[in-house]
């Protein structure tokens, strides 16, 4: 009886010691919508960083297929294209802070629970306060903070080669989230997200066959096991972004069995289907529901818990062609529908058992796969190729996720019909 009494005490003592918050108004991602946030689209202070190359930004040199509605925005910023009535195109900055603070005012408006921070691997290299990703990660947390959004931190790790280079840098990056960025302890309402009761960290890229490093020997486990009982700095869930076709081991996955150890050892694994279905397949969501029932029992056997994604769409024509100049991708490959294919995934994952859901984008216009407000007037041009919105309103598809996230928590009932205003 003694003994026991004195391994709590130790427990509890080393868990007083971690820095995150011990409180917050998210303790668990179940019965939530959150979408991905990417925050790297600069203005001409930061030379068009993934709206176009270098400071260029005309039809030569642009990144994106979808083109924001920036009507609502404080700041905004003049290019080289023009719209239908001559009247010049306009963009806006990632790192004002304005920008940043219209977007979780957008979440909270339309009743969206928050979103997952990208933070790709070349950024854990860079913890200067004043770098571009670091001012968008500051203001993204206060933002979240002020209007209580649900909010967390996802680690890509595109941009990692491999060849002796490891993950070292993420675990020294998220010392720095929590000491200096506060990340699981902001300032005001605590919002990180917590599943389980622990911060969740998502860490995305493990498993695919493109990338240049081998996850047997990139120390996951030990990035793992830091995140999980690291004193200070632990205690949090992990999320692990795999393929679609990750419990198969085939496909847009490697086959190599050590992919399922790792996902064993997280909490959360969250496959990316984008570009894995479309609306042009007859019966498509058919196969899309079948695949994540086969995922849940998978999980549910391995004590795993699960998240499907969904996405609206997906177009990058003018990204492919500085990407793949030999395979140019067609404008809107995979259409948006006015939002019938967004809703049918929702419904559809809802149906198969999801529990909670993963929409990737918030704001990723070179894609195409951004929910946020994007123009039906995108400009013109006999080069660079946008996609409208169908002839749907700017805000269409943070309501259509809204709606949803009423469906997911059961306020409104399951309907595989698409919502009307």
């Amino acid at each position: 009886m003694l003994i026991t009494t004195a391994c709590l005490f130790v427990g509890e003592t080393s868990a007083q010691t971690r820095k995150h918050a011990t409180t917050t108004a998210y303790p668990s991602y179940k019965g939530m919508i959150m979408a991905g946030y990417q925050g790297w689209f600069r203005g001409p202070e930061r030379n068009f960083g993934h709206y176009g190359i270098s400071n260029k930004f005309d039809e030569n040199h642009c990144k994106i297929d979808a083109w924001p509605d920036v009507s609502e925005y404080e700041k905004t910023y003049e290019t080289s294209f023009v719209h239908a009535d001559g009247t010049k195109a306009r963009v806006f900055s990632s790192t004002d802070k304005s920008t940043t603070d219209l977007h979780f005012k957008w979440m909270k408006e339309y009743d969206i629970d928050g979103v997952f921070m990208q933070r790709f691997f070349g950024s854990t290299k860079n913890r200067r306060d004043d770098a571009p990703e670091n001012i968008v990660l500051k203001n993204a947390f206060h933002a979240a903070s002020i209007n209580n959004r649900a909010i967390a931190m996802m680690y890509d790790l595109s941009g990692l080669r491999g060849s002796g280079e490891d993950c070292s840098s993420v675990i020294e990056d998220w010392k720095y989230m929590v000491d200096q960025l506060k990340v699981t302890d902001q300032a005001g309402s605590k919002t990180y997200l917590h599943h389980n009761g622990k911060p969740v960290v998502a860490i995305w890229g493990i498993g695919f066959p493109d990338r240049p490093y081998n996850i047997r020997n990139i120390g996951l486990e030990r990035l793992f096991d830091f995140l999980k009982n690291d004193p200070e700095y632990g205690g949090c869930a992990i999320m692990v972004g795999v393929p679609t076709f990750w419990r198969d081991l085939n496909s847009d996955c490697i086959n190599d069995p050590y992919l399922h150890t790792l996902i064993k050892q997280a909490d959360i694994v969250l496959p990316w289907t984008v570009q894995r279905f479309t609306p042009l397949l007859h019966n498509d969501m058919d196969r899309y529901r079948d695949l994540i029932i086969g995922d849940i029992a998978w999980c549910r056997q391995n004590n795993v818990d699960y998240v499907p994604s969904v996405t609206p769409g997906f177009s990058w024509h003018n990204l492919s062609k500085g990407e793949f100049p030999d395979d140019i991708k067609p404008v809107g490959s995979i259409p948006r529908q006015g939002g019938r294919f967004l809703w049918q995934q929702f419904s559809t994952a809802m149906i198969a058992g999801a529990e909670m859901i993963y929409v990737a984008m918030f704001d990723e216009v070179d894609e195409g796969t951004a929910i946020f407000k994007c123009s039906d007037n995108p400009p013109v041009s006999n080069v660079a190729k946008f996609i409208d919105m169908d002839g749907m309103p700017s805000d269409h598809y943070l309501w259509l996720t809204g709606e949803a996230t009423k469906m997911m928590r059961k306020q409104k009932p399951l309907s595989l019909k698409m919502p009307k205003r």
